[in-house]
């Protein structure tokens, strides 16, 4: 089915009635975009990649955007390009502070009326995703985190951590949905069969991005786009009860 922002109960009793494996990204999707966390990140990135190399901070910025876009994490290309340790980089980039993180046991509890069971599928690492989760006060209805190091170091979109993922966590894709907030990390998942939702920004807010990063490219892929995480998890819990 083509992309929907606007949606019928029926629509979603459909497309996730048999759904019993939700798979959630962590950054801009558990959380506003616009809460602008991981623009902290992206600064501590820029100032790796300027100690790394000796360079001043405008150099580093355009090398980092340019790792981050060819090679899907910033990580990966230093990695490819430099052979850095990752987990140096992971402990100074995720080095930050939570508090613009609103907690949201709410959401939590919405997650927790979904059937089945609950994955994190991060980029990032667990101690991040720990601590995001531990903010946002909906830790205790997560089964598992499957992240950037389970991945043996290979980000999304590529298709291996997608696969790894599934076979890890006995995960099958016909019966599990996958939200996510960049476009391009949905092309996989709904090619293995996987219901998608791409998670939006909120219309009017501010926040650090690159432009290409919100650029639909395959409207096939993306079965469902909301810019409230919240509302549309309400609206599925009703349908499919």
């Amino acid at each position: 089915m083509s992309m929907q922002s606007g949606y019928t109960s029926e629509a979603l009793r459909e497309e996730f009635g048999g759904i019993d494996e939700w798979v959630f990204d962590l950054d801009n999707t558990l959380y506003p975009r616009h809460s602008d966390l991981f623009a902290q990140i992206d600064w501590k990135m820029t100032d790796y990649v300027a100690e790394l190399l000796g360079s001043d901070k405008d150099t580093a910025r355009k090398l980092q955007k340019e790792l981050y876009r060819e090679y899907g994490t910033t990580l990966r290309g230093l990695m490819e390009r430099y052979e850095i340790d990752p987990h140096d980089f992971l402990d100074k980039v995720h080095d930050i502070d939570y508090s613009p993180v609103d907690p949201n046991p709410a959401l939590g509890e919405l997650i927790a009326a979904l059937p089945g069971r609950k994955h994190i599928f991060t980029n990032g690492d667990v101690p991040h995703a720990e601590r995001t989760m531990e903010r946002l006060g909906i830790t205790r209805h997560f089964h598992r985190i499957f992240d950037i190091v389970a991945a043996d170091l290979e980000p999304k979109p590529a298709e291996g951590p997608y696969r790894k993922f599934l076979a890890d966590h006995e995960v099958h894709p016909e019966r599990a949905a996958m939200f996510e907030d960049m476009p391009r990390n949905l092309d996989v998942p709904s090619a293995l069969g996987m219901k998608t939702v791409l998670i939006l920004p909120a219309k009017g807010s501010q926040f650090s991005a690159e432009s290409w990063e919100h650029a639909v490219e395959n409207d096939a892929a993306v079965n469902f786009a909301t810019d409230n995480l919240d509302t549309f998890l309400a609206d599925v819990v009703e349908a499919i009860a």
